[in-house]
């Protein structure tokens, strides 16, 4: 087993009490940085062997591949993660403000730009629809209410009581969060390609925007009033050095160290088991690792009433990812078109999400996510080189008759191609260079994600709020989880917000015994 940066890490026993996190993920980093903070000692154990989870990288050939998220929307939480340390944000990452922040194509030639100035956006709306344009502002001002509801309240405080729940009903049911986003936006604007921009955000926290609730419509306001930004070095860089954080808080931080059992003594979470058989004590135990693991693997040979097995396969997932990793000689000037983020959509809307999300089949048309960060960030390729993801939602492997990655991989990798290479990179196949894919079948045994999937529970309105696993669990007595798969959700913003709420619930230290 290894350790993050043994030189800063104190591993001597203190007076302090001891607090374990599962999973180094940007959950489990948060909210070690929160506990170390409030007087905790702190261990995290990852299996990984770097810090970051689906946040981490990859390095071929001089490409440094970032594996998941690409963008930061709400620097502010950061800015307040970084605050409860005694530190700067700004000191440590060089954050970039995209314009536009992305361009989406349509199969017909049409393009929508989004951007941070309210006029230009007017303007692209206006350009697609101008008859739509007074329902688009009435769309911002929906999106606004339901930023300041279900973010900045929902969003940063926990939803574990009953009580919790019955308390917002009467405002869920004002803004009819029974709708969907899709739904909502279709009573606002009538062009079927501004339906899609406007409705499209849920796939990036894992939602079918045709069923997840339509308070997720605060994407759009968080996008148009705190822009959306990129990581100089990535976000593996911010995982970087919020473990480094970790360290010099006193904390530690343990890559190649898998946990496999929470250990329950009476009712009550006393430390955690390795897949090696080591033990180690704690106070209080966070998980970071995906909600389902931790019920379904981490405590196994718990009784639990709530979260069981049968709950939990009863569930709806979010969809698994397909994503190609590439890197491309000597491309660095061409495709000057080609921004950061382009998404390229296909030509169905509602019945590729369907054949995804319920009919759980792969299908033979797709919309793509392209990521191009080597035209903002240089340091991620080889000089005149660029650096490239493509992503694909496709179906979990919870469905009947799920996609045999191994049988496919390679196909879908080259219909991928070729879509990219027709739709906005021409040339492509002559330019490759170092290349990697990841499946729903590496989310599983990468990140240990239940089916394969990339973000967890989807979030439906009865997988949301109390509905949502806890932050606090309900089944054992101090235990906690944070990340994609608790309350607020997936998506940097909510992941970081996680371990917030989970400062709001841990005891205080001085009341615990050591």
């Amino acid at each position: 087993m290894t350790e993050f940066d043994p030189s800063l890490a104190r591993t001597e026993r203190t007076t302090r009490p001891h607090a374990v996190v599962i999973g180094a993920g940007l959950g489990g980093l948060a909210s070690a940085m929160r506990l170390g903070a409030l007087g905790y000692r702190v261990t995290v154990l990852d299996r990984l062997d770097v810090p970051g989870g689906r946040g981490s990288a990859l390095w071929r050939d001089g490409h440094r591949f970032d594996l998941g998220p690409t963008i930061v929307t709400v620097p502010q939480v950061f800015k307040e993660l970084w605050a409860a340390t005694g530190r700067r944000f700004h000191d440590d990452i060089d954050l970039r403000a995209l314009d536009p922040f992305y361009e989406i194509r349509w199969p017909d030639g049409s393009r929508y730009a989004a951007r941070e100035d309210p006029d230009a956006m007017r303007n692209e709306v206006s350009r697609l629809s101008p008859g739509d344009l007074p329902g688009y502002e009435k769309f911002l001002k929906d999106a606004e209410a339901r930023y300041w509801f279900g973010f900045e309240d929902l969003g940063r405080r926990s939803m574990h009581r009953l009580r919790d729940l019955f308390a917002v009903l009467p405002t869920f049911a004002r803004m009819r969060a029974d709708r969907s986003v899709h739904a909502h936006v279709a009573r606002r604007v009538k062009d079927p390609r501004l339906r899609m921009a406007l409705s499209f955000h849920p796939l990036f926290i894992g939602g079918d925007p045709f069923n997840v609730t339509s308070m997720y419509t605060l994407v759009s306001h968080l996008e148009s009033a705190f822009g959306v930004h990129y990581a100089m070095g990535g976000v593996a860089e911010i995982a970087r050095v919020m473990a480094r954080i970790v360290g010099e808080q006193g904390g530690l931080v343990r890559l190649g160290a898998e946990v496999d059992e929470i250990v329950v003594r009476g009712e009550r979470a006393t430390g955690v088991r390795l897949a090696g058989g080591e033990v180690i004590d704690a106070d209080i135990v966070v998980s970071n690792a995906d909600a389902g693991h931790t019920y379904q693997h981490l405590l196994r040979r718990t009784h639990r009433w709530r979260w069981t097995d049968d709950k939990l396969e009863r569930c709806r997932w979010s969809m698994g990812l397909f994503v190609w990793y590439f890197g491309t000689r000597g491309t660095r000037e061409m495709w000057p078109d080609v921004g950061h983020h382009t998404i390229l959509n296909g030509p169905r809307y509602e019945g590729l999400v369907r054949d995804i999300f319920d009919r759980g089949a792969l299908p033979e048309d797709m919309s793509l996510y392209v990521h191009r960060p080597s035209v903002t960030d240089p340091s991620v390729a080889p000089e005149g080189d660029d650096t490239f993801y493509v992503l694909s939602p496709v179906p979990h492997l919870g469905h009947a008759d799920s996609v045999d990655w191994e049988v496919e991989r390679e196909g879908y990798r080259r219909r991928v191609q070729e879509t990219v290479e027709r739709q906005l990179l021409p040339g492509l196949g002559e330019h490759l260079g170092a290349q990697e894919i990841l499946t729903p079948a590496d989310f599983g045994t990468r990140y240990l994600s239940p089916f394969g999937t990339g973000f967890s529970i989807e979030p439906r309105i009865l997988q949301s709020a109390w509905f949502r696993p806890h932050n606090v669990s309900e089944e054992i007595e101090g235990l906690f989880l944070v990340g994609a798969g608790t309350h607020p959700g997936a998506g940097l913003p909510g992941v970081i917000s996680s371990a917030e709420v989970l400062a709001q619930l841990v005891p205080d230290p001085a009341e615990v015994r050591a």
